[in-house]
């Protein structure tokens, strides 16, 4: 039997990514959306991956690029017009006939949240419902472990780990865990999956601590938890040339996760279990990984690299967010709810919570 070819956004990026290389050791034909062909399409042809180059702002452009293709993954654009280009995808697809989207969502999805990009998604999530005759599968993890991990260079080398969460906690989820069960729900009857949520998390929940301890071990060295000031961090993310709006929205979550949105009810799911017949993968597995990239080898090079890094940190200019926020005129609730202050919110994520859909 002819196997669907399976449309996947956001083919170059970390998540994205894990999904083609799932859904190739399925043995599933892919086409990838790209903004252009560049060394990263070229890897991805390589692989045996069909790139198309198109608008992800353009119904038209995004109508051809789904043309011959059967099922979606769709992920979110991080930026203030995301909603647009969600639009553009729910329209396209219709036409195109496609028989099923699963869309990359969030855990802190709700219409009255603070951050604007969580506003929007929980927009998204309600017009891809929406589309008739497409089946629609919504995966919502909480925190990356990524998240954690894209400092690792400053455990490694530094013996430090900037924490914005305080003292609690979440399951920090792998990417590859992720596209486990893109994957599974890509491959499998859209019928099965129609209207359901998945939370994919990690094994257990973790402090701050817990994870310098893990990052200690893998390391070979102390690693110590150091709180970060908010301040600080705008002017870590100007320096590493962070998008001012992922800055913008990262602000809510920080104080979503210290409100304990991540923990609620529990924390942990077993999904992955559920879907793939997988365990989630521990977090010092994923560590390792991280730990074992370039940039946090051991080299002389790069100790000198991260120590200059952090000891110019409090004289870098750092995002003012609310001159930001001014300057594009973002529309705001009029009552705006952190998930845990939301009594919807909490309503609605206590089943998923328990059972992982």
């Amino acid at each position: 039997m002819t196997r669907p070819t399976i449309l996947v956004t956001g083919a170059t990026g970390k998540t994205g990514g894990a999904v083609v290389a799932e859904l190739l050791k399925k043995d599933f034909p892919v086409r990838a959306i790209v903004h252009q062909h560049d060394a990263r399409s070229k890897k991805l042809n390589s692989l045996g991956v069909e790139t198309v180059v198109a608008n992800m702002y353009d119904p038209e452009q995004l109508v051809q690029a789904m043309r011959g293709t059967v099922r979606a993954y769709y992920l979110p654009l991080f930026r203030p017009y995301m909603l647009q280009s969600a639009a553009a995808f729910a329209v396209a697809a219709q036409e195109a006939k496609l028989e099923s989207i699963v869309q990359m969502s969030q855990w802190t999805s709700s219409p009255a949240h603070p951050s604007l990009l969580t506003r929007q998604t929980w927009l998204v999530d309600r017009i891809f419902s929406m589309i008739p005759g497409i089946a629609h599968t919504i995966v919502n993890p909480g925190m990356f472990a990524d998240n954690y991990l894209r400092v690792i260079n400053f455990a490694a080398l530094l013996g430090i780990f900037p924490v914005l969460f305080g003292s609690s906690k979440s399951a920090p989820v792998a990417n590859e865990d992720i596209a486990q069960v893109v994957a599974a729900v890509l491959t499998n009857d859209p019928a099965e999956h129609d209207g359901k949520r998945y939370r994919p998390t990690g094994p257990r929940l973790l402090s701050a601590q817990e994870m310098a301890t893990i990052i200690q071990r893998v390391v070979g060295h102390p690693v110590r938890p150091v709180n970060l000031p908010y301040w600080m961090f705008l002017k870590v993310a100007q320096m590493q040339g962070v998008d001012p709006f992922t800055v913008y929205s990262l602000r809510d979550y920080m104080e979503d996760h210290k409100q304990g949105t991540f923990e609620f009810a529990g924390g942990v799911t077993n999904v992955l279990q559920q879907l793939t017949g997988s365990a989630a993968e521990e977090f010092e597995t994923t560590v390792r990984r991280y730990a074992a990239l370039p940039f946090a080898h051991k080299t002389f090079t790069n100790r000198l690299q991260a120590w200059i890094n952090f000891m110019i940190t409090p004289l870098y200019p750092g995002y003012n967010l609310a001159r930001y926020e001014r300057d594009h005129e973002f529309p705001v609730p009029p009552e705006p709810q952190f998930c845990m202050e939301s009594d919807r919110w909490k309503a609605e994520h206590q089943m998923q919570s328990q059972d992982g859909f």
